[in-house]
């Protein structure tokens, strides 16, 4: 008997150098969206249009985001090397 294992198609993947702009993507993309859930329902209240007014919302939330985080990260980077012990 021969079993058959289904494989994931391979995604492709950026080169090394761009691990800082993958970075602020991700960490811009997850923090608008969790803050645009959190600011809308304080905001309005969570109501029948909830949902689409946080995805409004996270659609001019994102880009801003982004460019904070490539801004701040280099100043970040600074202040962990300043705070955090090297490991041994």
């Amino acid at each position: 008997m021969q079993t058959t294992e289904l494989k994931a198609p391979r995604l492709p993947k950026i080169p090394a150098r761009y691990t800082p702009v993958a970075f602020a993507f991700y960490m811009a993309g997850i923090m608008a969206l969790l803050m645009s859930f959190v600011i809308v329902a304080i905001n309005g209240g969570i109501g029948h249009h909830y949902i689409a007014s946080v995805f409004h919302a996270y659609s001019m939330a994102m880009p801003v985001a982004f460019c904070c985080v490539l801004m701040v990260r280099p100043v970040v980077v600074k202040l962990v090397a300043l705070t955090v012990a090297p490991p041994a």
